[in-house]
């Protein structure tokens, strides 16, 4: 495959499937500055992986699943590099604060930051409206399994919006 071709899917994925990378950096990383770097190496990871696609499963579940594993390394390191760095949320000069924001959907994906690595990405996966069955693939989990996290992860965001509402 040329660099061209490559080229040319990736910036025809992202126009098609921009949604899906936003969504898992957003529930991945917290700052503007770490969203830019993470959609920067979701991207990358997602170009260089182009060739490797053999059309054996949706493009959709291939780029949830190579997005996934780069949130969740890229995640890893970050945590890593933590201690010891003074955080620039300190410094509410420099935050990016939209005009308008949907305090519902801040809400939700401040939650969902909360969660366990693979409890985000199944989190993300049913607002996308994935099937369990689909979950389980991208994940790498059975669908009992999927089940069951699901389950937990409702509860646990109905108990915090009940604790909110007091």
């Amino acid at each position: 495959m040329t660099e061209e071709k490559q080229q040319d899917i990736l910036h025809d994925w992202l126009d098609r499937h921009k949604g899906l990378f936003f969504k898992v950096v957003r529930a991945y990383a917290r700052t503007e500055e770490d969203r830019d770097d993470l959609f920067q190496e979701i991207t990358l990871q997602v170009w260089r992986s182009i060739p490797n696609f053999r059309r054996e499963s949706a493009e959709t579940t291939w780029i949830y699943r190579i997005a996934f594993n780069t949130a969740i390394r890229w995640h890893g390191k970050e945590r890593k590099h933590q201690d010891g760095r003074q955080s620039i949320e300190a410094m509410p000069i420099l935050e990016y604060q939209p005009e308008y924001q949907d305090e519902r959907l801040v809400w939700l994906y401040e939650r969902i930051t909360e969660l366990a690595e693979t409890d985000r990405s199944l989190c993300l996966l049913l607002l996308d409206g994935f099937s369990y069955k689909e979950m389980a693939k991208i994940v790498g989990i059975s669908e009992s399994n999927v089940a069951v996290k699901i389950h937990r992860i409702k509860k646990y965001l109905q108990e915090q919006f009940e604790k909110m509402k007091v």
